[in-house]
C-alpha cells in the first residue's frame, strides 16, 4: 500500500430515461437526458477542488458523457471492469414488472437470467479495487449504480450481497477511504446542487 493510501471517489452517471423510469439499465447503451447532462455539469463544480492521480470510466456512453461534462473527458481511461451489471433478459425491465412473474424477486438474491451472476460482478469489482489501491493519490471512478455499490462492498471486505444496502442516486459522489489501516466509507451518496 502507498504511504498515503488513496481515497476512491465513486461517481454515478447522470440521469437517463431508464433511470428516471426505474428500468434496469445494464449493457443497453443509452445517453443522458437533458437533466442528466445538467447533473454532470454540476459535478464539474463539485469535483473541481479534487486532485486525482487517475480517473477511470465505464465504456458505456452515459458514464463517459458524465465524465466528459464533469471535466475529465481528456484524462479518463476506459476500464471495461466498470461496465454495469449485465442484466440479461431483464435489461430494460423494472423490478415491478419482474415481480409480476417472480414475486419477491431481488437482483441481489435472485439474479438475472442470461446475465451475470453477482459473483461475476464481484470479481470485476475486486479487480478494480486491486488495481487502484496502490495508486499514489486519489482515484475517480465514473460508472453505474450496481457496480459502484459492489465496489464499495469489496472495499469494505464485505460479501457482495451487502451492496444491496448502499443506495446510489444519479450523479452522486461517494468516497471510500481509511481510518488508520481500516477501509471505511468516508462519505456516501452526496448529491451535487448548484449554489444559489
Amino acid at each position: 500500500m502507498s504511504v498515503n493510501p488513496p481515497r476512491i471517489f465513486l461517481i454515478r452517471h447522470g440521469a437517463t430515461e431508464w433511470s428516471v423510469s426505474a428500468q434496469h439499465t445494464g449493457r443497453t447503451d443509452i445517453p443522458l437526458t437533458d437533466e442528466g447532462r445538467r447533473q454532470a455539469e454540476r459535478l464539474r463544480v463539485r469535483l473541481a477542488r479534487e486532485h486525482f492521480a487517475i480517473v477511470l470510466v465505464s465504456p458505456l456512453k452515459r458514464a463517459r458523457e458524465t465524465a466528459e461534462l464533469a471535466g475529465f473527458g481528456d484524462v479518463a481511461a476506459v476500464d471495461p471492469d466498470l461496465v454495469e451489471w449485465d442484466y440479461g433478459e431483464y435489461d430494460g425491465r423494472t423490478a415491478a414488472q419482474i415481480r409480476q412473474q417472480r414475486p419477491g424477486w431481488t437482483p441481489w438474491h435472485d439474479g438475472f437470467p442470461g446475465g451475470e451472476t453477482l459473483e461475476q460482478v464481484a470479481a470485476r469489482a475486486a479487480r478494480v479495487v486491486a488495481g487502484v489501491q496502490d495508486v499514489p493519490g486519489d482515484v475517480a471512478l465514473f460508472a453505474h449504480g450496481h457496480i459502484l455499490r459492489v465496489i464499495a462492498a469489496c472495499w469494505l471486505e464485505q460479501p457482495p450481497v451487502e451492496a444491496s444496502r448502499y443506495y446510489l442516486s444519479t450523479a452522486s459522489v461517494s468516497v471510500l477511504g481509511w481510518e488508520r489501516e481500516t477501509t471505511v466509507i468516508d462519505r456516501w451518496n452526496e448529491a451535487c446542487h448548484l449554489e444559489s
